[in-house]
């Protein structure tokens, strides 16, 4: 039934398209009235559109126009036309989508018409890229573009002067990573003076490679931490512990009798579990290492900390390997990507993790961090008025862009025809069989000519595979995180007859393989060379066009880009990117994955069913299975890893939502603090709050005066505002005093106080003493706030054994730690300002000069006389027997249902018990 109403009515996606292609025919009837303007007559156009936009005509109406001219000054700057699919891609994006287009379709230059229309509004557009050089270069190529028609452009990239970045952010279109966007979000929210705050309000914004960054990424939220203490010993002395404990053969199952060892390692969760045995010989282990007191336990209150250094310990050493999670550069542990392959210096895992790997490699131990503002990307990227993505692989996971951000996928078609064969998969019995089948493959192409890229999943695959093209004598380049820096270089050679290429997982890396190699690079030499004529550079680079000709053919005629995937990724996008970089513009290419039952994704998911059908056909040694079910069944296991995933990332989402709400809430005010031309009234209200809180902890509302403890009151005054109040005084000489009498005069008492401060320092200096207070306050909250939710978070789950929800047991607990968060600013502003001491600079000389003095007077000489040292024992024994008498509640018991003791009639827990 769906099937014939698709044929009937045409998809979601078809209809869409439709709408999309009547606005590419009134940009295409525009093209030759464009093309009739002069350079300068195209370029005033920006400000025609801008005026037309202020007086308010849509950016939607105004697309034909900005299309066609975007369209027009790229054929002038660049020499490139944008194709038709090109406009269709714009439009979607305009309209806050995901465009789904093949690699090699130009993405980057179709991102051009959106970013240029939204531009018009004034409010800036973000272009987001995967990293730095993306960002660099694409600001670089098409800033020319934008140049021409008279905007700015400006690129953010980490370790920028603050001044450059305020510039970049304040100019039309801004270029930069998503990590430097998030990063800066997050530093304007801790700044202390507005002019050094960078991004303006987000409007809109444009990612480039969708997928990698909003679905990928989204699992580790960006943090900015500062020192926290330092565990670097324990890390080391944990260190030594794992490999004196013995993995198990398998998981414990239910009814069946414990494997002997003393922990499991769950590889589909990336996690590692004790079994009884394990935890007594982590006991006896920790005790021998002097780490834990003998005779106690890992789970007692005091020693919970040493069961989580012991985890990460484990997880280390059985999760963590070096050139596949990690490499080693420079004496530091640096993460690779798993998703691109990418180095993420700067980057590190949280809770311990990077010590323990750090303290396994032997390398220096950082410090531990403590977190001064976090944010995950979902987060970061729904507060954009309007966002809108680009991909060649979005369509398996349409459901949770729509899902988590709303955004819809469209899959634009592509300009020519698609002719790349994908054929069915190998699955080997072993790895070596695999990899011989793998040579074999690659030695075949070489011969006949053919330009292969071979993807594998990890540097280590990579290294590996590099090693046996060694013994086989083939030339070979390799492209990892090791080789970073040659990267554009490689894959611009890549696609030369006969050359044979091994990369990690290329999403994100921005460069075409061209069929026969790029000649971009030697175009871009000629024209940059001042010394030739136009009439010179342009016989060279016709030269340069000429010699690459026969090459483009031979390897067409050899069958195009050979793609070999050594391993299928968890995740169908990041195999569909390795295949997208064959087939481009209708280029001939072919594909094929080579699997084997030790790789990791068909031992855990799916091995045995294969295993079992291997068996079944009784195949000889290294004769592969290939046929469609085997391939769907593996794409069935990778969907199941898929939806584990999403899971993953939605559950960590919901719990954020819960700090981002908080985060809106508090950032919101701090922005009001900074902002405001002075927060007097604010403080003056906070003043009133606090004072009300602490006189109704002594005087309730409505309360009998027998109810009352006014001498509390006045030591509380005192104490901790410094506020001397003679209010037993005042209620002995007026007896008629009533609560909101006393609350009116101690109000009256701290206004009195706090005016005589400012009057002593003057306005202006005291108001920003005021905001620099407030905003103190905020930060040193916020920041244990924070810590205090991680800590929440890490136990909450076992609310569940309470047949509670835990979701909701983290929002009710996360709203009151909030609100107390909240009160413990409050009083922290109130206290300081009222206790501080304000002083003449006569009297800071003269109290510096006091202290001086005391410091000589307070040294004292060890070795004391023997006689006033036997005088100073006696005493000190007086002081230790009355130290050591216990102390004893000299108040009777009270339940909290009994009436209470002072006579009022009300139980215990409505009166005094309340106060209590």
């Amino acid at each position: 039934m769906v099937s014939l109403l698709k044929k009937l009515i045409g998809s979601r996606n078809d209809r869409l398209l439709k709408q999309y292609r009547k606005l590419v025919t009134q940009i295409n009837a525009l093209e030759s009235k464009t093309a009739a303007l002069s350079d300068a007559e195209l370029a005033a156009k920006t400000d025609e559109f801008r005026s037309r936009h202020a007086q308010g005509t849509s950016l939607d109406d105004l697309l034909p126009e900005a299309f066609a001219v975007v369209r027009e000054s790229g054929k002038r700057v660049f020499g490139m036309r944008h194709f038709d699919v090109q406009m269709l891609g714009g439009i979607a994006l305009h309209n806050g989508k995901i465009a789904e287009m093949r690699t090699g379709e130009g993405k980057t230059l179709m991102a051009t018409l959106p970013v240029y229309l939204n531009a018009i509004a004034g409010k800036g557009v973000h272009v987001v890229t995967v990293n730095d050089y993306l960002a660099r270069r694409d600001a670089d190529w098409m800033g020319r573009l934008y140049g021409f028609l008279g905007m700015t452009t400006g690129v953010v990239v980490p370790q920028q002067p603050n001044d450059e970045k305020i510039a970049a952010y304040a100019a039309d279109i801004t270029y930069g990573t998503n990590n430097e966007f998030g990063f800066d979000y997050l530093r304007d929210n801790m700044e202390y003076r507005v002019e050094d705050r960078r991004q303006r309000p987000l409007a809109y914004a444009i990612v480039d490679e969708v997928d990698s960054i909003l679905i990928d990424e989204a699992r580790t939220p960006l943090i900015i931490s500062g020192q926290a203490e330092d565990h670097t010993e324990l890390y080391i002395r944990m260190n030594a512990v794992p490999p004196l404990l013995t993995r198990m053969a398998s998981e414990p199952k239910a009814h069946e009798p414990e494997p002997e060892g003393d922990f499991w390692v769950d590889e589909k969760s990336q996690q590692v579990y004790l079994s009884e045995k394990g935890h007594e010989t982590a006991e006896r282990l920790l005790s021998q290492q002097g780490i834990l007191p003998e005779g106690e336990s890992l789970y007692d209150p005091r020693h919970i900390s040493l069961m989580h250094h012991l985890m990460v310990a484990l997880r280390a050493n059985t999760l963590f390997f070096r050139d596949q999670q990690y490499v080693v550069q420079d004496g530091e542990v640096v993460i690779v990507d798993e998703f691109t392959g990418r180095l993420m210096v700067g980057r590190r895992w949280s809770d311990g993790l990077h010590q323990a790997v750090e303290a396994k490699e032997g390398v220096k131990i950082q410090h531990e961090n403590q977190t001064l503002a976090s944010i995950t990307f979902q987060n970061y990227f729904r507060m954009y008025e309007k966002l809108s993505g680009m991909t060649g692989t979005a369509d398996t996971e349409a459901y949770e862009f729509q899902e988590i951000y709303s955004l819809e996928t469209v899959i634009i078609p592509t300009n020519k025809p698609m002719i790349r064969k994908d054929q069915n998969d190998q699955v080997f019995k072993t790895a070596q069989e695999k990899f011989n089948a793998i040579l074999d493959d690659i030695r075949d192409c070489h011969e006949r000519g053919q330009p292969v890229l071979v993807g594998t999943t990890s540097i280590e695959n990579s290294e590996l595979l590099a090693g046996l093209l060694k013994q086989a004598k083939l030339p070979h380049e390799v492209l990892n995180a090791k080789q970073h820096a040659r990267e554009a270089e490689i894959v611009a050679e890549a696609g030369k007859p006969g050359h044979i290429t091994i990369a990690t997982n290329m999403a994100g890396r921005g460069t075409d393989i061209v069929l026969g190699g790029s000649i971009e690079k030697q175009v871009d030499l000629i024209r940059a060379d001042e010394s030739l004529s136009d009439a010179d550079k342009e016989t060279r680079i016709e030269k340069v066009r000429a010699d690459w000709k026969p090459a483009n053919e031979q390897v067409k005629a050899a069958g195009g880009l050979r793609i070999i995937g050594t391993e299928r990724h968890e995740s169908r996008r990041i195999d569909n990117q390795l295949r997208g970089r064959a087939g481009r513009q209708g280029d001939p290419g072919s594909s094929r994955f080579y699997l084997s039952l030790e790789d990791p994704l068909m031992r855990i998911f799916a091995g045995d069913r294969v295993r079992a059908i291997m068996e079944r056909l009784k195949l000889p040694e290294g004769e592969p299975i290939e046929a469609g079910m085997v391939t769907r069944s593996i794409e069935t296991a990778q969907r199941k890893v898929e939806g584990r995933n999403f899971d993953i990332r939605k559950q960590l989402l919901e719990y954020d939502d819960v700090s981002n709400d908080q985060r809106k809430v508090l950032y919101a005010q701090r922005n009001d603090v900074l902002e405001a031309s002075s927060i007097r009234t604010s403080v003056e209200n906070l003043a009133e709050a606090a004072v009300t809180d602490l006189v109704r902890q002594h005087i309730p509302a409505d309360s009998v005066e027998e109810q009352w403890d006014v001498a509390a009151l006045e030591k509380a005054l005192a104490a901790d505002w410094q506020i001397v109040l003679p209010l037993t005084e005042m209620l002995e000489k007026e007896s008629s005093l009533t609560d909101d009498d006393i609350l009116a005069r101690v109000n009256d008492a701290v206004r009195e106080v706090y005016s005589g401060k400012i009057a002593l320092v003057g306005d202006e200096p005291w108001a920003q003493f005021e905001r620099s207070i407030m905003l103190q306050a905020i930060d040193t909250h916020w920041r244990e706030h924070l810590s205090s939710l991680d800590h929440l978070r890490q136990g909450i789950h076992l609310r569940g054994y309470a047949q509670k929800n835990p979701k909701q047991e983290y929002k009710r607990e996360a709203f009151e730690l909030f609100s107390g968060m909240l009160d413990r600013i409050r009083d922290d502003v109130v206290r300081v300002l009222l206790t501080v001491r304000v002083q003449s600079p006569e009297q800071v000389e003269q109290a510096e000069a006091e202290t001086n003095q005391s410091h000589v007077q307070n040294v004292q000489y060890h070795h004391s006389d023997y006689d006033e040292a036997l005088a100073n024992a006696d005493e000190a024994t007086q002081n230790e027997q009355s130290a050591q008498q216990p102390a004893r509640n000299v108040l009777p018991k009270v339940g909290r249902n009994d009436p209470c003791p002072c006579g009022s009639g009300k139980k215990y827990k409505q009166c005094h018990g309340k106060l209590a």
